[in-house]
């Protein structure tokens, strides 16, 4: 059994898929095998894996139909050995030391998380690059070749991660602003395996990483947080976040709320319910609210309207924590006319 499972889902990224492996292969920390999920790509990424599965016995490569990202990576966790899991997208990269610094914390600090983050530089970088019409395929970032002591790394660990993991903004006198698990994003943790094994992501929704990740913090896991640029994460100007329909963000933002709150009233206490709402919950909704605007025959409007009617009755709008959170109730009731005094 390896030390760490690293499960890439694989669809149309032949452009970067070579050095999304290679960020793998010259990982400093050996003990690991790449879960490749061809996710029915129709492009020359079967012929890429298939060649590094051929180079290192390491690379294990599932074929499947399309079902999109959150069930490649249902499919690569249903065979993962590792004792721990690592998410990697196949058109971004990872650091060196990734695996090396992650598993010692992991080991050391007995976490069932450690958490890092993604280099902040490279990408608003790589966007800038777009916008003039340079070139963005061969910037490579100066962090790449930073190497690190991981004995001497300053850390954070917790066995609340509800008092750091947050969707919000924070400002730069908030003394935990270094410490602060920002955002979703599963790529950005080393995870035990056993503590997630049984979260399935939900198939065909976009934003799949809000429910699973507030699935993941219900079970109060210990979180090792040290706040390393080792991810390297490349903007898909052209994919699907970009690229969908504002109804159906709406309709995945809302998937995503109403999975997690339906887990919550279930298994929170109420802290980690009061926590969640504040930090996560209402995040969520004002974006998919956002998405109103966009909205322009009644059909759609229709929709979206159902959809907030939907989170008005299980009780998801329910004692918003504060200001911001009470007016956007109050604008949704309004839009949804039921609004209640």
């Amino acid at each position: 059994m390896p030390a760490i499972s690293v499960i890439i889902p694989v669809y149309n990224v032949e452009k970067y898929l070579r050095r999304c492996l290679d960020s793998v292969l010259n990982q400093t920390f050996t003990d690991w095998e790449a879960i490749c999920v061809n996710d029915g790509s129709p492009d020359n990424s079967a012929a890429i894996l298939a060649e590094y599965a051929a180079r290192d016995s390491r690379f294990k490569v599932i074929t499947k139909e399309n079902g999109g990202l959150s069930d490649a990576r249902n499919a690569g966790m249903r065979v993962a050995d590792g004792d721990f899991i690592l998410f990697l997208d196949s058109d971004d990269f990872i650091h060196p030391q990734t695996m090396e610094i992650t598993h010692f914390m992991a080991t050391r600090d007995g976490a069932d998380v450690v958490s890092f983050t993604y280099d902040r530089i490279y990408r608003p970088q790589l966007m800038v690059r777009h916008k003039l019409g340079m070139d963005t395929d061969s910037v490579v970032p100066g962090r790449m070749h930073k190497k690190y002591n991981p004995s001497g790394l300053k850390t954070l660990v917790t066995d609340d991660v509800y008092a750091y993991a947050t969707e919000r903004a924070h400002n730069a006198f908030n003394p935990k602003r270094k410490w602060l698990i920002k955002h979703c994003q599963v790529w950005k943790n080393l995870y035990r395996r056993e503590l997630i094994s049984d979260i399935p992501f939900i198939k065909g929704i976009l934003f799949e990483d809000f429910p699973w990740w507030s699935a993941v913090m219900l079970k109060n896991p210990r979180v090792t947080i040290v706040p390393l640029p080792l991810y390297f994460y490349v903007p898909n100007f052209g994919g699907i976040v970009l690229s969908a329909k504002q109804l159906r963000i709406l309709h995945s933002l809302c998937d995503g709320i109403s999975d997690a709150f339906r887990r919550y009233k279930e298994n929170a206490n109420d802290y980690q319910m009061q926590q969640w709402s504040k930090n996560f919950k209402w995040y969520f909704i004002k974006w998919a609210f956002r998405k109103i605007k966009y909205l322009d025959n009644r059909a759609d409007l229709d929709a979206a309207r159902q959809r907030f009617c939907e989170l008005e009755k299980m009780g998801a709008l329910d004692m918003p924590p504060n200001r911001m959170a009470r007016r956007l109730r109050c604008k949704i009731c309004q839009f949804i006319k039921i609004c209640k005094k």
